[in-house]
């Protein structure tokens, strides 16, 4: 019993100088306490908790809910809605029913493809002027009703055979390049020309303006260079 008391002793007097220590440095002893935490803690980690390289956290956390996994879903791609396929389709097949109507008044000789062209756009054109109509020369159901109910005729339409053997009609007889582009010029403000087909001196004039304006060489004449150059600027097909 006495070696027992001593221990006890000893026990008693280690824990009064360490309660000594602290109330005389409470900074300290809080310090040592949190730096031997922090240690603990760095050691579980490194050799329990971590299951990758680092950087890894010091404590394992729970997965988020797959936003890592699992990818934002990918959106489908945007494809042409029933009513945009109907519309074009209804475009197309008015265009088509427009050039047979001008192919069946001798305006238009070409396919009814429900294309709109260049040999379709003169030929609307020529029925809008012989006409006398005050229309755009676009596709729409008004042009369409316009070419069934009228009368009008292509010019030259009656004395065809006659000229057909005749090579001086054929050198003067109307261009549609001509037209197309003197038509073109009127519209985009290049001068007050008549869309009669030959390549006169006011046509001449307003072939040089233009060509002034897009810095091409000046000749006056109705190149295709001038026709690509045309038909790029109005966005019209000319040919």
């Amino acid at each position: 019993m006495p070696r027992r008391s001593r221990k006890e002793a000893v026990t008693f007097e280690n824990a009064g100088r360490l309660a000594a220590a602290i109330g005389e440095h409470p900074r300290e002893f809080v310090a040592l306490v949190m730096a031997a935490v922090a240690i603990f803690s760095i050691v579980i980690n490194a050799l329990f908790l971590q299951k990758g390289p680092h950087p890894a956290p010091i404590f394992a956390t729970r997965p988020l809910l797959m936003q890592e996994a699992i990818l934002a879903p990918r959106l489908p791609s945007a494809q042409p809605t029933p009513a945009v396929e109907a519309g074009n389709q209804g475009r197309l097949q008015l265009i088509a029913n427009i050039q047979r109507e001008l192919a069946r008044k001798a305006f238009y000789d070409g396919p009814a493809d429900g294309i709109w062209g260049a040999k379709t756009d003169t030929a609307v054109r020529d029925f809008i002027q012989i006409a006398g109509l005050k229309a755009n020369a676009e596709a729409s159901d008004g042009l369409l009703r316009a070419i069934v109910t009228s009368n009008a005729k292509p010019s030259g339409a009656n004395g065809a055979s006659a000229t057909t053997n005749d090579a001086i009609a054929k050198l003067i007889a109307p261009s549609k390049r001509v037209t197309a582009v003197q038509r073109a010029l009127a519209d985009f403000g290049y001068g007050q020309i008549k869309a009669t087909g030959v390549l006169d001196p006011d046509t001449r004039a307003a072939v040089e303006k233009f060509e002034r304006d897009r810095r091409l060489p000046i000749d006056g004449q109705i190149s295709d260079r001038f026709v690509r150059e045309l038909a790029a600027m109005t966005g019209r097909p000319l040919e």
